[in-house]
């Protein structure tokens, strides 16, 4: 069937995907989702309870007068969470800044896990 034309009805995946990820093969299921979570109060759980809310944050949105967003970002990548990100422009800036956001399938695997807490 070399002619077959392909109908408008049926999309296709990548039309839905996020264009800022990569499209790429796995040979082998993801690790098991088992974050550690940030200490109660701090800089990092705020910025992770911002991102679990599927807010895409940056540096002047979580609040320039604060340490760096990178340095808490990096402490979640530690403790296991998968933390994505992409320069992007910001204006009144000639640099990209990095923007830092958690991925859906993330986001329902902590509510879930935050259901069985309760």
């Amino acid at each position: 069937m070399k002619n077959a034309r392909h109908s408008k009805a049926a999309s296709s995946a990548n039309e839905h995907r996020d264009s800022t990820e990569p499209e790429q093969f796995e040979l082998l299921p993801p690790p098991e989702f088992k974050p550690v979570w940030p200490a109660y109060g701090s800089l990092a759980a705020e910025a992770l309870a911002r991102l679990l809310t599927g807010e895409r944050l940056t540096q002047p949105a979580f609040g320039t007068h604060r340490w760096r967003l990178a340095a808490y970002i990096k402490d979640l990548k530690y403790m296991g969470w998968p933390v994505k990100s992409a320069p992007t422009h910001y204006p009144g800036r000639k640099r990209p800044i990095a923007q830092y956001w958690l991925g859906p399938d993330a986001i329902m695997a902590a509510r879930a896990v935050l259901e069985v807490r309760a």
